[in-house]
């Protein structure tokens, strides 16, 4: 995550363009273990000390591109209910982090020795969930615990993705939500 709070607008912005921009260019045409700083710096037109200066390494800006990829443009889907908004938003979050882009942004992420940009990625996940709890309460439907949720439904669902060690279809997405949400009715 960005070291420096960054002014809307102005150099330091059209700096933050340029880095992000060039090393996502880099990501798609070299292999990532071969990416180096001077490589973005030469790319973005900026001396790798401005990089250095504001990302500190290589592993902090790539999870600063993965999270400015991540970050939402939209609330999740309204339909109608509870449990099919939450199906739609959990099937749709797995199968973009278990494809190969969304893996590599997760490892990005979670490769962060600051840790800010891993916060920050649960945080946008936590938001998309609140915003789908306080539709159901809208509509006068039971609402569910946030923290549960994570542990429940997506903390399994990266852990799988993560180690790779089972699926991560729609049917087992809907497993968990059915088990979490039938213990939450069960209360």
């Amino acid at each position: 995550m960005a070291r420096e709070m960054l002014r809307q607008g102005g150099r330091s912005a059209r700096i933050q363009t340029a880095v992000h921009a060039a090393t996502r260019d880099l990501l798609e045409t070299i292999d990532r273990s071969a990416i180096t700083v001077p490589m973005i710096a030469e790319k973005a037109g900026v001396p790798p000390s401005t990089i250095y200066r504001r990302w500190g390494d290589i592993g902090d800006l790539l999870a600063d591109v993965a999270l400015a990829h991540m970050r939402p443009i939209a609330d999740p889907t309204d339909t109608g209910s509870m449990h099919s908004d939450i199906e739609t938003f959990i099937i749709e979050y797995a199968e973009e982090m278990s494809s190969g882009v969304g893996r590599e942004m997760l490892s990005d992420i979670l490769g962060s020795s600051s840790g800010g940009a891993a916060q920050q990625c649960c945080h946008y996940t936590i938001h998309h969930l609140e915003t789908l709890r306080d539709r159901a309460e809208q509509r006068g439907e039971a609402v569910f615990d946030i923290a549960a949720a994570m542990d429940k439904i997506v903390a399994p669902i990266v852990y799988h993705i993560m180690f790779r060690d089972r699926e991560v279809t729609p049917d087992y997405c809907r497993a968990l939500i059915s088990d979490f949400l039938g213990k939450t009715a069960g209360r």
